[in-house]
């Protein structure tokens, strides 16, 4: 039995040293307090290197002091504390055999006796005898000493009864020593000793436990003849026993509520009656009829339990009888109702028993027997485990395949009432029925079961059950059976009941997502001997690699040229058949030409005909034209191919091959389908057709992303009453929306008086309320100053009046609701056109990506930053963020920061210079920053772009200079004009950051533009400017590479102008306790603390002396604190110039004779200052002298100095003598006080106190 077991939490309290351990080694003492230590590695080490001195001193006192302190541990107050102890006593025994059990037991015995304890010492001395059985049982010597044996099983015995502090660990400790014990031990020693508790094992699941444990463990001791003498019968399971048996497994549930786990009882239980070979009276009587009769609660979920492990023991019949007993409809009851999510789940736990037993079962059969078992349990015809269960990974091919066929005969037959159906408790109190046909709900289960294997690619499955499951699948979705065919399996078995329109609905959908997860399988057999292994192969194709979806279309194509046996659900057209002809045809051809030499484009146009054939069962109306054109677009591209073959023509064609748009605008098209299947496919064909693609086929995918274009097309318009046909303007459509949400929330109201102060306020549509008055004034209903208000209207008029009304407000009801559904629609449209967007966008990402080197991703960089820019302006949907988020991504890690660019600019260096222009010019006229970042990045990606790599021969310093096909001047002019827009302005999307990336990466602008920041160090608009202007300078200045650009009279002449601008800037005017002005100040003595590193003080001599001067006024601007960043680096640049910081020397106004502290000055506490009386008080140490001198002296002394020993009896017997009213508050204080973790300081604590009130008597 392992230590951990045992450990239970408790409060700790630190354990009380003994006085003759002080009088040990300090080293040796060290070990047993690293064994009470809550670290298991310092525990273990400290165990060895205790052995490891045992050994090498070998000392009786020192073995025997071992022993006291280990023994005494074993009851230890700490929780972690035993086990350290327990194991070292275990190894120590183990490690030393001389030593004898029986005298460390009966020390044991002696020092943790239970039953003599107080009652305070009970629960450690119950312990301490726990763990120290526990450490015989370690050490391994145990069982050759049999009355030891008997001893530690007799105390055992005796713990039993302290429940309430071990719980069941007594029992768990004696099914070890069983477990381990010789049987001639047990028949000679232990028998007589259990015989009294097995003769007893009805009365306590413990009993029954050691029962049942001893007859699996010493089948020739406990005999039949000894079972009837202990029990009455020979068995224990019988008719007699059985219910006795139940009323423990209930008791045994009971007990491991809280842990939810399996009692060993009701397992051994279990495996007891299958030796016995009475299984079925145990599970009928004792689990169906017994437990389960019972309220829910822990008897069920053991029942459950118990079903989960018995698995991997029962026979094939057994499983089939247990998997279709009443224990399984309660499980699927328990799964039906426990849907809420705080709610008790029973379901994983399951799910782990099977996936348990189906990998250790090679038994196809039970493995079988067990999936069949739980698909048939199903809630009025859904089946209970999900569709996408798991377990099925681990089947064997062959029970795979045979589950596979039973879920097709399942689908075929669908016979409800064969299977496990039952209703839950909720519905048959409710006496609810599922609107859904039962039969329709078990096909919908079924066929996702079916997807989901296929999905799953850790399922062992060849390819020939792949593409049998994809035929069935594919045939029950588009085709019916007239009769039967050898040729074609799936007409052998006719639909016991025929599919209804929605079950159709449902394959079509199950069907194209199964043509997904054949695209992603990965190859599932072995390659065959003509094919490299090392050879890599593209995705949907099989070991001869031909590609599957090839495959289900020649089994389409078969299908159609049998009219005679299956006939569509919905028959091909004329020309809808010939798109399909032609179609194979192209195939055929692009097969032909792959037999020759490999190609991705070859491949991918074999998958886009292939996809777009399968779909033409689906949506043949729109996707007819697709087809064509892309029939016509692949035939452009080979005899383009050929003839480039042919004639060897030359590298630069005046245009470019039109397929490739037309290819393109293909692709778009195909994306507005809602598959995912279609969206890969897309991507992988723009991928193998992306070196061709031209700058129109560019523009017209980034024209879908233009959402200008849209909304000129689109969002002028919105249809109101479809009955009416009238449209109206946004403008008025916006009032409109104002209107239906003022409306919406008056109806969500339930307070009548919120409702009409709600319509009152809302904005009524003048058209309504001309025909409101115009009805008013035809029935009189109006009141006028001419007419009495005394007449009222008569019960016709009123009559009538009501009629008008009622046809009013019922036509007004009408027109709300159909600007209610056409705002619906209009966002739904919206949704599909931003989902549609992103869907393009991977066609933006594959370009970017394949073609980073293509002069052509230029032109994208406009495109993407006005997306971004619009993005940035529009709503905080979720979907838009996603968008706006996918986008930036692409321009700034895909684009911009791409190690490969266009290298080939030399015909197009004036048009890059005025985008670059361009771009800046934009991006100071922008509203925001976050914007502005992606015009920054795109201006220094154009930069990089003009530059070009450097060239491979070439010096370092000739290297920092060059810039490419870069016109310095200008690009530098450029980004001055842009720095003097963000110093000069209040308000500018441009930052600090921006200019800094640009300093980093190109030194050499970095050089040009130092002088124009420097400027700006003092002329900056605001004091934050001119803040930046010194991060700016400081930035440059501390870039090496600027350094070496700048070296030599450069440099001084910089410094120089740098220094004079300090200077300047030093020169303080006005109020300096401003916030702007400090942070200015601070980044401008950093500055000046850079500057006076790198500069030579005997040259700029004179300019130093006059920004000393300027410094040397601070500290009387400026209140400086003790402490602070301003304060720090004003020092600092002084420590330059020689000055340091003074100290503060403390003065004593007391002994100076200076002014004493006001009141106010003493009322006002110093923070982290204790008061005086608080401080402790330094004592004298006595001085220790002989008992002669001591005893003259003590009259003379105030507190006598004594022995140890004395000054504890005297103290012992000044609480003795003191008042009875003393030692009662005394006694009383002392309840007070709370326990702490250290007894060591509330003892010096209470003696101290004892002292001081004696004295005080």
């Amino acid at each position: 039995m392992s230590i951990d077991m045992v450990e239970l939490q408790e409060k700790t309290t630190v354990q009380v040293r003994s006085t003759s351990a002080l009088q040990q080694n300090r080293v040796f003492l060290d070990f047993f307090w690293d064994l009470a230590n809550h670290d298991a590695k310092i525990r273990l080490t400290a165990l060895e290197n205790l052995l490891k001195y045992l050994k090498d001193n070998n000392q009786a006192d020192e073995m025997t002091y071992t022993l006291k302190r280990l023994v005494d541990g074993l009851a230890h107050t700490r929780p972690v504390a035993r086990p350290g102890f327990s194991l070292a006593l275990g190894q120590l025994l183990s490690t030393f055999e001389d030593l004898s059990l029986e005298s460390v037991f009966d020390k044991i015995k002696d020092k943790h006796n239970f039953l003599k304890a107080n009652k305070k010492g009970v629960r450690n001395a119950a312990f301490g005898c726990l763990f120290g059985i526990l450490a015989l049982h370690q050490s391994g010597r145990i069982f050759k000493e049999p009355l030891v044996v008997l001893g530690c099983v007799q105390l055992l015995q005796n713990l039993t009864q302290q429940r309430q502090y071990l719980n069941d660990l007594p029992n768990k400790a004696m099914m070890d020593i069983l477990a381990e014990v010789p049987e001639k031990v047990f028949e000679e020693v232990l028998f007589s000793a259990l015989q009294a508790d097995m003769a007893s094992a009805f009365q306590t699941p413990e009993q029954l436990q050691l029962l049942l444990v001893a007859l699996e463990r010493f089948p020739r001791t406990l005999q039949p003849k000894k079972i009837k003498q202990l029990l009455g019968s020979s068995n224990i399971i019988n008719n007699d026993n059985i219910g006795k048996l139940t009323q423990l497994l209930k008791k045994a549930a009971h007990s491991v509520k809280k842990e939810c786990v399996l009692p060993t009882l009701a397992l051994d239980l279990l495996k007891l009656s299958l030796r016995e070979n009475s299984f079925q009276l145990f599970w009928n009587k004792a689990i169906v009829e017994g437990m389960l009769k019972e309220q829910w609660g822990p008897t069920h979920f053991m029942s459950f339990r118990l079903l989960g492990s018995a698995l991997p023991l029962l026979s094939l019949s057994q499983l089939r009888e247990v998997l279709s007993g009443e224990v399984m409809k309660q499980f699927g009851d328990h799964v039906v109702s426990a849907q809420k999510q705080e709610r008790f789940k029973m379901a994983p736990e399951m799910e782990n028993y099977v996936s348990t037993f189906l990998e250790g079962c090679q038994d196809v059969e039970k493995q079988l027997a067990v999936m069949v078992g739980f698909s048939s349990l199903v809630n009025q015809g859904y089946p209970v485990v999900p569709s996408v269960w798991r377990t099925v990974q681990h089947l064997q091919p062959a029970a795979l395949r045979s589950y596979v066929a039973w879920l097709r005969t399942t689908f075929l037959h669908p016979r409800v009432d064969e299977l496990l159906n039952f209703a839950s408790r909720k519905q048959m109190d409710r006496q609810e029925n599922s609107e859904q046909d039962p039969v329709y709900r078990l096909r919908k289960w079924i066929v996702a079961r079916l997807a989901s294997i296929m999905d799953n690619n850790q399922v062992k499955k060849d390819e020939e059950l792949i593409l049998e499951i994809a035929k069935f699948v594919f045939f029950h979705t588009f085709f019916n059976t007239k009769k039967p065919c050898a040729d074609i399996p799936e007409t052998e078995d006719k639909l016991l009941v025929p599919l209804d329109p929605n079950t159709r609905a449902v394959l079509v959908t199950s069907f194209f997502g199964l043509l997904l997860s054949m695209y992603n399988l990965p190859l599932a057999d072995e390659a065959p001997k003509g094919v490299a292994v090392t050879q890599k192969r593209p995705l949907s194709t099989m070991s001869d690699r031909s590609l599957r979806l090839y495959r289900l279309v020649q089994y389409a194509q078969e299908l159609l040229n049998k009219p005679t046996f299956v006939h569509p659900v919905h028959p091909f057209s004329e020309e809808e058949r010939q798109a399909w002809d032609s179609m194979l045809e192209s195939v055929a051809k692009l097969r032909k030409k792959a037999k020759k030499g490999h190609s991705a484009e070859n491949s991918s146009f074999q998958q886009l005909f292939l996809l777009v054939g399968m779909h033409l069962f689906k949506a043949p109306d729109e996707l007819l034209d697709v087809m064509n054109d892309l029939q016509s677009c692949v035939d452009k591209a080979q005899e383009k191919k050929a003839k480039k073959k042919q004639k060897k023509a030359s590298k630069q064609e005046e245009t470019e091959p039109i397929w490739v748009e037309v290819m393109v605008d293909i692709l778009l098209s195909l994306l507005t389908q809602q598959s995912r299947h279609i969206r890969q496919v897309c991507k992988t064909v723009f991928a193998s057709i992306c070196p061709h693609v031209n700058a129109a086929a560019l523009t017209a995918i980034m024209d879908v992303l233009d959402q200008d274009k849209d909304d000129e097309e689109d969002g002028l318009v919105l249809v109101v009453d479809d009955a009416e046909k009238k449209k109206k303007p946004v403008k008025d459509d916006d009032e409109d929306e104002e209107m239906e949400d003022e409306s919406d929330e008056s109806d969500n109201d339930s307070d009548e008086d919120e409702n009409e102060e709600a319509m009152e306020d809302e904005e009524v549509d003048q058209n309504f309320k001309l025909e409101l008055m115009k009805v008013l004034q035809e029935k009189n209903a109006l009141g006028t100053e001419e007419d009495n208000s005394d007449d009222d209207l008569d019960d016709d008029a009123m009559m009538e009046l009501d009629k008008s009304l009622s046809t009013l407000f019922s036509e007004q009801k009408k027109k709300t609701q159909a600007k209610r559904d056409g705002k619906a629609k209009f966002q739904k449209e919206k949704t599909l056109l931003c989902d549609y967007k992103i869907k393009v966008l991977d066609l933006v990402e594959v370009f970017v990506v394949r073609q980073g080197g293509s002069p052509l991703v230029l032109g994208l960089l406009e495109p993407l930053l006005y997306m971004i820019e619009r993005l940035m302006r529009s709503g905080n949907e979720q979907q838009v963020q996603d968008f706006l988020r996918r986008a930036a991504d692409i321009f700034k890690n895909q684009l911009c920061r791409s190690k490969v660019y266009c290298k080939a600019t030399e015909d197009r260096q004036e048009e890059l210079h005025n985008l670059l222009d361009k771009l800046m010019t934009q991006a100071q006229k922008l509203p925001e920053s976050s914007v502005c970042l992606y015009y920054f990045s795109a201006a220094l990606y154009i930069v990089k772009v003009l530059r070009g790599p450097p060239p491979a021969e070439s010096k370092e310093e000739a290297d920092l200079w060059f810039m490419g096909n870069v016109d310095v001047e200008r690009v530098a002019g450029i980004f001055r004009e842009s720095l003097c827009f963000f110093m000069s302005h209040r308000k500018s999307p441009l930052t600090t950051q921006m200019f800094t990336d640009m300093f980093a990466r190109y030194p050499v602008l970095c050089v040009k533009l130092l002088d124009t920041a420097v400027q700006y160090i003092t002329s900056g608009v605001r004091e934050h400017q001119q803040g930046q202007a010194c991060v700016l300078v400081l930035r440059g200045m501390q870039n090496r590479d600027v350094q070496k650009l700048m070296s030599g009279a450069p440099w001084l002449e910089f410094s120089t102008k740098v220094m004079a601008q300090l200077v300047v800037a030093f020169k303080l005017e006005g109020q300096t306790d401003r916030k702007a002005l400090r942070e200015r100040v601070v980044k401008t003595l950093e500055l000046c603390h850079a500057l006076l590193k790198h500069i030579p003080r005997q040259e700029l001599s004179k300019d130093l002396e006059s920004l000393k001067s300027a410094l040397q006024s601070f500290p009387e601007v400026f209140a400086f604190k003790k402490t602070g960043q301003l304060e720090d680096t004003y020092w600092a640049v002084m420590k330059h110039f020689g000055v340091m910081k003074p100290k503060k020397e403390k003065i004593n106004p007391a002994k100076d004779g200076g002014q004493l502290p006001t009141p106010q000055q003493l009322a006002k506490k110093p923070k982290g200052f204790l008061p005086e009386s608080k401080k402790r008080k330094k004592h004298p140490r006595p001085v220790l002298e002989p008992a002669a001198a001591a005893a003259n002296s003590a009259p003379a002394m105030d507190k006598p100095v004594a022995e140890k020993g004395q000054s504890k009896k005297n103290n012992k017997k000044k609480t003795k003598r003191a008042a009875d009213g003393t030692l009662a508050s005394q006694a009383s204080s002392a309840k007070k006080v709370k326990l702490q973790d250290d007894r060591k300081l509330v003892k010096k604590k209470k003696n101290k106190q004892k002292k001081d009130k004696g004295g005080q008597v």
